[in-house]
């Protein structure tokens, strides 16, 4: 399996969270899938999806908008997806590269209602993140090459949750760089159960762009949390004592682990005397505080 299977994958995963969130919320919304390279697997797999909640669709506006180059079929396959939608459902295939995607996005009149978008081969230029980020809430999926933060970008543009993470397949093929950013804890928390739920055979692995060492993360349901104590135990180097609510805001955002998985490494990081907690008995709530043991 390519790194583009395990993307689609978390598309799928994440448009199950997404979009009965806002059909709920609003009574339009737009999704948005701009693509540089091969469109029809992804796009394929978010109007499978799309067609799932049509029972939900009902006095709603759905607008899903498909930008592509290159791809003459594209028109055609997704014509015969969208044939089994609703009404409700309205599809725009447009063509050109992701950098027309803010046009697409004001001429579908996407802003002030949810909106997620997806842009796989982009680049995180100030025009679409601000086109993107005009969506009442708004939440993007950008995958890139890897080499740069995509962290800083997305915050500026006013995304308050951002995170990031490298795929990196076996073999020669290049790894991709998935950054995501939202305003929604719940979307946060999404986006990683998505990224550990997904098929652990795929021949993919996982870097945190966090990490100095670069460490490769097998895909599962309990990743390896060596590199995440290194990362709770530098942040505490940083910053001083924290609680482990902000410990595990500082997994959620800063590493590709999840909240949850802070909560497992600092219970290993205090087996080992390596970080200690105040107060010392009783469960290890929101409000303990953790510090880091000082060595000589």
């Amino acid at each position: 399996m390519s790194t583009d299977a395990v993307l689609r994958e978390l598309l799928v995963r994440q448009l199950d969270h997404w979009l009965p969130a806002a059909l709920q919320r609003a009574r339009r919304a737009t999704l948005a899938l701009a693509y540089a390279g091969n469109a029809a697997a992804g796009a394929e797999a978010a109007l499978g999806v799309v067609g799932e909640f049509a029972d939900r669709l009902r006095g709603r506006r759905l607008t899903v908008l498909v930008l592509a180059d290159g791809d003459a079929d594209l028109p055609t396959r997704i014509g015969a997806v969208e044939a089994t939608l609703p009404a409700d459902v309205a599809v725009h295939v447009v063509s050109g590269r992701p950098d027309r995607l803010p046009v697409a996005l004001k001429a579908a009149g996407a802003a002030g209602a949810p909106l997620l978008a997806v842009v796989d081969g982009g680049e995180p230029d100030r025009a679409l993140l601000a086109a993107v980020a005009s969506g009442r809430p708004a939440e993007l999926l950008l995958v890139t090459e890897p080499g740069r933060s995509l962290r800083p970008a997305l915050t500026a543009a006013g995304f308050p949750l951002a995170t990031e993470v490298e795929l990196v397949p076996a073999g020669d093929a290049p790894a991709r760089l998935l950054g995501y950013g939202t305003g929604s804890d719940r979307g946060l928390e999404a986006l990683k159960e998505a990224l550990w739920a997904v098929d652990e055979f795929a021949g993919v692995r996982y870097r945190d762009p966090a990490d100095p060492t670069g460490r490769l993360l097998d895909i599962g349901p309990d990743p390896e949390p060596g590199p995440l104590r290194r990362e709770l135990l530098a942040e505490l180097g940083r910053s001083g004592p924290l609680t482990v609510t902000e410990l595990r805001r500082f997994a959620a955002t800063a590493t590709v682990y999840r909240a949850a998985d802070a909560n497992r490494a600092l219970v290993s990081l205090l087996d080992d005397g390596a970080v200690t907690r105040d107060p010392e008995p009783g469960r290890l709530g929101g409000d303990v505080v953790i510090s880091a043991v000082r060595t000589a």
